[in-house]
């Protein structure tokens, strides 16, 4: 039983009810806004450090929740979906009680396992899809790779997963693929969000460059159809729109429209470390402490300690390391 007079929040008053759960830090793409140079699928692990096993995963995810109430836990990478028991690791949090499941991929090996995880559980997934043709797909991402995302879309959809598209635009590389990803998302009545380029990883210093704020967007779309912006949900980190033709799409802003001011998310990397905000990249060891309420409850507060005030302001940490 969850005490509420025992509320673990921040000076703020911001807690938390969803958990980011980084299960890799392995990918099998390679794009641009996350690995730098060539196209080295995988991140060296930090030294000393072991990744979690699923028995672990589940006893973390379950003192956590006992301690707060956790309404959801999202599922990421790297590419979650190579790790070897997301099923099995999916199944077992439903059986603790955590009401939603969902999933961050790439949508490369969705075809083949959208059914078992549908199965297991799985609720929704939002998958990255950053251009609707080859050509561009592959400057991006690196990879030729396009057909199997399709197919792992189109296959979601059938087994019942409910699913959002994510794109993220950057300026001179994708930003001709606003309008035929918006295309694509109709095609398929699926949500789109657009997400502006953040400050982290190899482009830490460099992310001015490659920036295409929200209002470019919009400008874009607005080239094609009239637009109703609609109401921001309490800790949603995407604004919505409808189109004229009742098109619905969403922008995440994180640098025009900053959205920490309520922000309701921890982050759980693979290797036992707990984070409160992407703009750290120093985790707070959790594993070691997870059976001992009051280290517990102090490990939480110095994890919702790091969330910013205001805005993110970036971090030289890769977002394949501790997920979006």
């Amino acid at each position: 039983m969850i005490n509420e007079n025992e509320l673990i929040a921040d000076s703020h008053g911001r807690s938390f009810k969803t958990l980011r759960v980084s299960l890799t830090s392995s990918c099998n793409l390679a794009c641009l806004y996350c690995v730098e140079g060539g196209a080295k699928n995988s991140i060296k692990k930090p030294e000393g450090n072991e990744v979690l096993r699923l028995e672990e995963y589940l006893n973390i995810i379950k003192k956590i929740h006992e301690r707060v109430g956790l309404e959801t836990i999202r599922l990421t990478g790297g590419e979650p979906l190579l790790y070897n028991n997301i099923a099995e690791l999916i199944t077992g949090i439903k059986k603790i009680g955590i009401l939603q499941v969902k999933l961050t991929t790439n949508g490369t090996l969705l075809s083949k396992m959208a059914s078992e995880l549908s199965d297991a559980g799985l609720d929704s997934a939002n998958v990255s899809l950053d251009a609707a043709n080859p050509v561009s797909f592959q400057n991006i991402t690196r990879r030729k790779s396009i057909e199997k995302v399709i197919e792992g879309i189109d296959e979601a959809v059938k087994c019942g997963i409910n699913l959002k598209i994510n794109s993220v635009i950057m300026k001179n590389v994708n930003d001709d693929q606003v309008l035929p990803l918006l295309g694509f998302a109709k095609d398929r009545n699926l949500v789109i969000r657009y997400l502006e380029l953040m400050k982290m990883g190899h482009l830490y210093d460099k992310h001015n460059s490659f920036f295409f704020s929200q209002a470019e967007i919009l400008k874009e779309i607005l080239l094609y159809h009239k637009i109703n912006s609609l109401e921001r949900g309490p800790g949603a980190t995407a604004r919505y729109w409808k189109t004229n033709s009742g098109q619905i799409f969403g922008v995440i802003a994180n640098e025009s429209q900053p959205f920490c001011h309520d922000c309701n998310r921890l982050r759980l990397d693979s290797y036992g470390n707990i984070y409160g905000c992407l703009s750290n990249s120093i985790g707070i060891p959790i594993s070691h402490v997870i059976e001992e309420k009051a280290e517990l409850d102090e490990s939480l507060r110095m994890a919702l300690a790091q969330k910013q005030e205001v805005k993110f302001t970036g971090s030289k940490i890769s977002m394949k390391y501790i997920g979006g």
